[in-house]
């Protein structure tokens, strides 16, 4: 039965590996198309901040796929060596994902900020907000 049950678990591992290996993939493709067509259209730093945004997401969630097979690995009757690489896996992993994390919303709060002042902006040239000339 634990036989079984090993085999199973390796074949989760292999898909959740594998999924979490398509979602950074899909992700940097993404990224690299969005960046080139950003690039062409408009060369100021601040367009190019929702392409990093978005593929900091997608590295994020493709680490959490990662640590989730690292998991599944040591689901059945792991030895102290597998436990002691899950931990420092999982350490490495939690750690590029906290602070992947932390660049994010500092990113994010810097568009905000950005377009608030740029509201703020169109409000105090035009009056009121949406008006046109």
């Amino acid at each position: 039965m634990e036989e079984l049950l090993a085999e199973v678990v390796n074949v989760l591992v292999v898909i959740v590996e594998a999924c979490g290996a398509a979602i950074i993939i899909i992700g940097a493709v993404w990224a690299f198309a969005r960046f080139a067509w950003v690039g062409v259209r408009r060369r100021t730093t601040a367009a190019f901040v929702p392409v990093r945004l978005t593929l900091g997401r997608f590295l994020a969630l493709g680490l959490e796929f990662q640590l989730a097979s690292d998991v599944l690995k040591t689901a059945v009757a792991p030895s102290w060596e597998e436990l002691g690489q899950l931990a420092a896996v999982a350490t490495i992993r939690t750690a590029l994902n906290y602070f992947l994390s932390k660049e994010i919303a500092e990113e994010r709060r810097q568009v905000e900020e950005d377009q608030a002042d740029g509201e703020r902006a169109d409000v105090t040239s035009h009056g009121h907000r949406g008006a046109t000339v």
